[in-house]
């Protein structure tokens, strides 16, 4: 019988759910290997089975609702089935699904590309479509990379990154990742890349500029040392999100890219996580007043429905690749579903409802909110620091505030806190031990005061008894 099939008369609803649940729990353990999940805690706990959502709450297959605190894996924009987008989806499916842009055009791939370059800094006038955030960046690589080579300078093959960034899981990507507990396993299979330490005020001795300083400095010493080899620095700009949600001082994307500037080198901004609104402006350049040469965007392009991303580059990058068809300047790079009409639809929908909903405009009231809450967090015991940048926040979690020391990882104190948030219908997911606070941007005021006041409760009263535990 199909698991999803209607309840059985006489059996109760609550019973038949229940047992439903346990039948998918079953089956999930059999047959599904999660991502960054060790599957043998997997196996030994009781999952949630999500079975649908309703504007910024997830509800499992028993009915119990939580509230999305991360955005479903931060892409999440306006909620779940917003009737705009809903529609969007569903008068594009009664036309076509999907399309090739090899040797074809797609009316909503168009569409798209055109709203996309309106939106982003004026110097990007060209779109390239994938399927992924760790696509895009891989894309931005290979063009970088193709751009040297097309242009006759053919010893820039180098990349610099910072330490404890995440650009994606693919072999590209991960080259350009600097988090070693995700990455060191893979060392053999990539390529070389320069890293420069993070600016971490937090973890560093000394004030937030001289934290910057520090950084800059070391990206302008690899710059000078290896003239005419560097690529492009790529940048998660302002927050570098799965480490642990590390703010960088202000100023340093700006220093960034003075420094690409005055070397002649292309600078990527890895704008998956941080762009459409989620630091409190469109993208997070916009903060610093900085034009890349390429911007990688996914996760929240589509408002979280389906998977889109897009790689935007310059008219100077794309010329590169124009010849004649002897010269094979051509950029031999493509995924089946890029620029998928659906996708596409469902981007373009997402725009117009943050021009609708003055998603935006919307913002500073709801940055007051978290500002004065987390002010009231830094203050609590076990909390070590609290950082934040527009809507996306962190709350690190430590042994002992006055050394900041870390808990062992393998208490999983930042998991067991979240877990004791989820009776309390909150959903979250941590990075180690940094609760990260990144629920949709829409989230009404009310909900976004329930779900922080959840937070600030469980620190309060339920992580001195998880501790205690350990």
């Amino acid at each position: 019988m199909n698991l999803l099939q209607k309840v059985p008369n006489p059996l109760s609803y609550y019973n038949y759910m229940k047992g439903l649940t346990q039948k998918l729990i079953e089956a999930d353990k059999k047959y599904v290997w999660h991502p960054f999940t060790q599957m043998s805690d997997w196996f030994g706990s009781e999952p949630v089975i999500i079975e649908s959502g309703e504007g910024f709450f997830l509800i499992d297959t028993e009915g119990k609702r939580y509230i999305d605190g991360v955005s479903s894996l931060w892409c999440n924009v306006h909620g779940h089935r917003v009737k705009k987008i809903d529609d969007a989806i569903c008068a594009q499916l009664e036309k076509i699904g999907h399309s090739t842009l090899l040797g074809l055009g797609q009316t909503k791939s168009i569409q798209l590309a055109e709203r996309l370059v309106q939106i982003t800094p004026s110097n990007l006038q060209k779109v390239f479509y994938s399927d992924s955030g760790a696509t895009s960046v891989e894309i931005a690589i290979k063009m970088v990379y193709q751009f040297w080579q097309n242009t006759g300078q053919k010893g820039r093959t180098k990349f610099i990154a910072l330490e404890n960034s995440y650009h994606g899981d693919t072999i590209g990507a991960v080259s350009v990742g600097g988090i070693s507990l995700f990455h060191g396993m893979f060392k053999p299979l990539l390529f070389e890349t320069f890293f420069v330490p993070a600016p971490h005020p937090y973890r560093f001795d000394g004030t937030a500029q001289a934290c910057a300083d520090k950084s800059l400095d070391k990206i302008g010493d690899l710059l000078k040392r290896h003239t005419g080899e560097i690529a492009a620095v790529i940048v998660e700009p302002l927050v570098q999100g799965a480490v642990g949600m590390i703010v960088h001082p202000k100023g340093f994307l700006k220093g960034v890219r003075e420094l690409t500037k005055e070397h002649d080198v292309l600078l990527i901004v890895d704008e998956v996580a941080t762009g459409f609104g989620r630091t409190g402006k469109m993208f997070a350049c916009e903060h610093e007043d900085v034009q890349p040469d390429i911007m990688c965007l996914g996760k929240g392009i589509t408002g979280g429905y389906l998977p889109l991303a897009a790689t935007l580059t310059t008219q100077e990058v794309f010329d590169a690749f124009l010849g004649g068809a002897a010269e094979h300047k051509t950029f031999y790079h493509g995924h089946t579903y890029t620029g998928n009409a659906l996708g596409c639809a469902a981007a373009l929908a997402s725009l117009e409802l943050f021009e609708e909903n003055k998603i935006l405009e919307s913002l500073p009231a709801k940055i007051s909110l978290i500002d004065e809450v987390f002010e009231e967090l830094a203050g609590l015991d076990y909390v070590g620091d609290v950082r934040y940048r527009g809507m996306m926040g962190g709350i690190e979690l430590v042994r002992d505030k006055a050394t900041k020391e870390s808990f062992p990882s393998e208490k999983q104190i930042g998991a067991r806190l979240c877990g004791a948030m989820r009776p309390k219908e909150v959903m979250l997911r941590p990075l180690g031990d940094v609760i990260v606070v990144m629920g949709p941007i829409a989230i009404d005021m009310e909900l976004l005061e329930k779900m922080l006041g959840i937070i600030k409760d469980s620190i309060e009263k339920d992580l001195p008894r998880i501790v205690k535990s350990i």
